[in-house]
């Protein structure tokens, strides 16, 4: 279904995504980073600490590593100012990046179990769905604060996966 490379890059488009919203979150005004702008988790900056919360806990599934006690209600708080959303952000994307390093394609069959607070169950699904589950919940959730950025005048770099340099 999906092979390491897949892991490997997206990864970096990961990385090289949240390296260019890093550098505009920590200029903007923070009156203006939690404005409520209508989007499902309200601000910007609700959503890019979401976005946090799920690399978390899914990647906590995949490596083993600490997850995170914060519930999905209290996700949009999880970094209390763009400084220390900046610094949890870019440790995330250097443990997702070494995650994906070091994957291996037989990492990536059978199921993965875990339990899910925000559905209150056990789960158990294809691992390669949940590798695939964290990658998209990153590039939705990055699609909504590129829009919330743009409409507040900002100017996003590109974001399409060709354009990836190669130091990431």
């Amino acid at each position: 279904m999906i092979t390491p490379e897949y892991c490997r890059t997206m990864a970096r488009y990961n990385a090289w995504q949240n390296s260019a919203l890093r550098e505009i979150v920590l200029t903007m005004d923070k009156a203006e980073l939690r404005k409520d702008r209508g989007a499902f988790f309200g601000s910007i900056m609700g959503t890019l600490n979401h976005l946090l919360w799920g690399d978390t806990l899914w990647i906590s599934r995949f490596d083993g590593g600490a997850g995170t006690d914060v519930t999905l209600k209290e996700s949009v708080e999880m970094a209390v100012t763009p400084a220390v959303w900046a610094a949890d952000r870019f440790r995330m994307d250097a443990r997702i990046a070494l995650w994906a390093q070091s994957v291996q394609a037989i990492d990536l069959v059978g199921n993965l179990d875990w339990y899910s607070g925000a559905l209150g169950r056990q789960m158990s699904k294809p691992m390669a769905l949940c590798v695939m589950q964290m990658f998209n919940h990153q590039t939705h959730h990055r699609g909504q604060v590129h829009a919330m950025m743009t409409a507040a005048g900002h100017t996003l770099p590109d974001t399409d996966l060709p354009f990836i340099p190669e130091d990431f």
